[in-house]
This record gives C-alpha cells, structure tokens and sequence, in this order.
C-alpha cells in the first residue's frame, strides 16, 4: 500500500499563496496519476488538479486553471500545488490522491486551508 502525508496548508489573506507538498511512500503500488482534491464543510469533494507521473501532464479543474499549478518530483516521491490568487471560496481540507494503473486511489490525511476575505 502507499502512504501520502501531505504538508503546506494554512492560513493565507485573499490574494495570496500557499504551497502544498504531498510525499508518497510505500510498495506495491505503482502509482499512475497524484493529484489534489478538496472538500468545504457541507460541500461536496471536488477534483483540484491531478498530474502523471511518467510525463507530467495535468489537468485542472476549471476553478483553479490559471491560479494553481500541479507538479512533481519524482526523484522524491513528492507532488506540490502552488496556489496563487486564493480566494475566500479556496477554503477547503485538501487531500492528496494517489492513482494506480489499476486505476485503485488512495487518499491522504488532509491538509486545511483557509483563506479569509
């Protein structure tokens, strides 16, 4: 199984960034796709942005494209979210997602971040 810890959320003023660091750990799951979603209280968990690992192509919510940016490290086992331009709306528990070619997902702890107007 593989083990996600996810780091780099926090508190930010509309407008500003943040961060968010991902690093899987683990065997026997070969991973495809890393990715973020995120849930608001009494919202539903949507898709942020995901990306491949074997050749880096991402994909964005609509939401997010022009703010956020999806990348990765492979030598490290570690994908990062830049989020520029946050909005009040940001705020949300983000999670990060593992995706086998099996097309199996796991889902990390959860990182929080707020943004306040």
């Amino acid at each position: 199984q593989v083990q996600l810890v996810e780091s780099g959320g926090g508190l930010v003023q509309a407008g500003g960034s943040l961060r968010l660091s991902c690093a899987a750990s683990g065997s026997d799951f070969e991973i495809n796709v890393m990715g973020w979603d995120r849930q608001a209280p009494g919202k539903q968990r949507e898709l942020v942005a995901e990306i491949t690992l074997s050749d880096n192509i991402t994909n964005y919510a609509d939401f997010v494209k022009g703010r956020f940016t999806a990348s990765r490290d492979n030598a490290k086992n570690t994908v990062y979210l830049q989020m520029n331009s946050l909005l009040p709306e940001d705020t949300a528990v983000y999670y990060c997602l593992a995706i086998s070619w099996g097309n199996a997902k796991v889902r990390g702890q959860g990182t929080q971040v707020t943004v306040s107007s």
